[in-house]
C-alpha cells in the first residue's frame, strides 16, 4: 500500500498538481470571461473534426478516412505534446526574447489560479487548440500522396521547432511582441505559418500522380459544406475568445469577423461568375475562408467597415492566387492551403498595419510604425517557416520517407495506410 501512495505522490507532483497551483484566488477570476473561455475553446476544438471534413469533401473518394484521419490525430498529438512542452515553451516565462522556459514543463505549477481573469489553466488548453488546428492546416496542401507516418513525425517536429517559437515571440512576451507586431488571433502564428509551410510541403513532396493532366475534383460538397458551417461557427470562439474576456473588443472581433467572412463569400462568387460564366459552391466556401483567414490577425484592432475592406481584398488576392498563379506555377497545393490560408493571413496581417484602429492605430490613423512592424513580423514568420519546414522535410524523409508509392497513392491512402474504406456501397 505505502508503495501505491508514493508512486502516486509522485505522478501528482510530476503532473505538477500541488497544492498551491490549485488554489485559486476566486476574488481575481470573472465568472463570465471564465464561462466565455470555456465555450470558445471548445469551439476551436470543434474547427478541427469540422476542418477534417472540410478536406475530407474536398478529396477524392478513395482518400477521404485518410484525410480525415490526419486532423482527428493531430488533435490528439498535439495536445499531449502541447501539455507536456509545447505551452512552456509558448508561454513559459521569457527566455531572451526567443523561447518559454521550462517553468511549465507538463504543466508544472500551471493549476486553476488566475491568469488575468480567467484560469491559468482555461488559458493553456486554449491556446493549446490554435496549435493543434495549424498543424492541421497544413495537411491539406499534401493530401492524397504522404505517408501516414509522415504525417506524425512531421507534425510533432514541426509544433516544437516553428510553431512554439512563434507562438513565443508574438504572444509569449517574445521579441516581435516587444517590437511592437500585432496578432489578434493568429494571422502570422496560425494562417501565416501553416500556408507558407505548407506551400514548401507541396513543392518538396511533389505533385500527386497525374496532376494536372487529370481532373480530380472533390468527391462531396455536402461534406465540405458541413465542414465549412462548422468552421464558420468555431470562428466566433477562435477570433472572438481571443479577446480574453467577455467584453467588448469580444463583441467587436465578433462582428468583424463575420462580416469579413460574408465579403468574402459574396465578392469570391462575384468574381468567380464574371470570370468563368457561373458561381460555384466550392468558390464561395473559398471565399468564405479567404474572408475569415485575413480578418483573424486584426480582429480586434479594426471596425466592422475595415472589414469589410479586408474581406474584399482577401476574396480578389486569394482567388488570383488558387486560378491563376497555381496553375501557372504549378504547384500541387492539394486543398489550397497556401493559395487561402497564407495569402490570406499575409494580407490580414498588413491590414492590420494599415487599418487598425480598435485598442490601436495604423497607418491610416496615423501610425505608420505600426505597419513596419507588421512587415517585420510577416517576413519572419515566412522566414522560420520556409527554413523550419525545410529542415523538418528532410529529416522526415531520411527517417521514414514522405510518399507512398504509385501503388499504394492509385489505390488510396485508405486502404494503404488505414485497412479501411470511407464508403461501402
Amino acid at each position: 500500500m505505502r508503495t501505491f501512495l508514493y508512486a502516486g505522490a509522485l505522478f501528482l507532483a510530476f503532473l505538477g498538481f500541488e497544492g498551491s497551483s490549485l488554489a485559486a484566488d476566486a476574488a481575481e477570476i470573472d465568472k463570465a470571461d471564465t464561462a466565455w473561455l470555456m465555450v470558445s475553446t471548445a469551439m476551436v476544438m470543434f474547427m478541427i473534426p469540422g476542418l477534417a471534413i472540410f478536406y475530407a469533401g474536398m478529396a477524392r473518394k478513395k482518400n477521404v478516412l485518410s484525410t480525415i484521419m490526419q486532423s482527428f490525430f493531430i488533435l490528439c498529438l498535439i495536445t499531449v505534446q502541447w501539455v507536456l512542452l509545447g505551452y512552456t515553451l509558448s508561454f513559459g516565462p521569457d527566455t531572451g526574447g526567443f523561447i518559454g522556459g521550462l517553468d511549465f514543463t507538463a504543466l508544472s505549477g500551471v493549476g486553476i489560479e488566475p491568469k488575468g481573469t480567467i484560469p491559468h489553466l482555461l488559458f493553456m488548453v486554449f491556446q493549446g487548440m490554435f496549435a493543434a488546428i495549424t498543424v492541421a492546416l497544413i495537411t491539406g496542401a499534401v493530401a492524397e500522396r504522404i505517408k501516414f507516418s509522415a504525417v506524425v513525425l512531421f507534425s510533432i517536429l514541426w509544433a516544437f521547432l516553428v510553431y512554439d517559437p512563434l507562438a513565443h515571440w508574438v504572444w509569449g512576451g517574445g521579441w516581435l511582441q516587444s517590437l511592437g507586431v500585432l496578432d489578434f488571433a493568429g494571422g502570422m502564428v496560425v494562417h501565416m505559418s501553416s500556408g507558407i509551410s505548407a506551400l514548401v510541403a507541396a513543392i518538396y513532396v511533389g505533385r500527386r500522380k497525374g496532376w494536372p493532366r487529370e481532373l480530380m475534383p472533390p468527391h462531396n460538397l455536402t461534406l465540405t459544406v458541413i465542414g465549412m458551417g462548422i468552421l464558420w461557427f468555431g470562428w466566433f470562439g477562435f477570433n472572438a475568445g481571443s479577446a480574453l474576456a467577455a467584453d467588448g473588443v469580444a463583441v467587436n472581433a465578433f462582428v468583424t469577423t463575420n462580416t469579413a467572412a460574408a465579403v468574402g463569400t459574396l465578392v469570391w462568387a462575384f468574381i468567380e461568375w464574371a470570370h468563368r460564366g457561373k458561381p460555384t459552391m466550392l468558390g464561395a466556401m473559398s471565399g468564405t475562408v479567404a474572408g475569415l483567414g485575413s480578418i483573424t490577425p486584426a480582429a480586434g484592432f479594426v471596425t466592422p467597415q475595415a472589414a469589410i475592406l479586408i474581406g474584399v481584398v482577401a476574396a480578389g488576392l486569394c482567388y488570383i492566387a488558387v486560378t491563376i498563379m497555381k496553375i501557372r506555377l504549378k504547384y500541387d497545393d492539394t486543398l489550397d492551403v497556401f493559395g487561402i490560408h497564407g495569402v490570406a493571413g499575409t494580407w490580414g496581417t498588413l491590414a492590420t498595419g494599415l487599418l487598425a484602429s480598435v485598442g490601436a492605430t495604423g497607418l491610416i490613423h496615423g501610425n505608420p510604425a505600426l505597419l513596419m512592424s507588421q512587415v517585420i513580423g510577416a517576413g519572419v514568420t515566412v522566414l522560420v517557416s520556409v527554413v523550419g519546414t525545410l529542415v523538418i522535410l528532410k529529416v522526415v524523409d531520411l527517417v521514414v520517407g514522405l510518399r507512398v508509392s504509385n501503388e499504394e497513392e492509385i489505390q488510396g491512402l485508405d486502404l494503404t495506410q488505414h485497412e479501411e474504406s470511407g464508403y461501402n456501397f
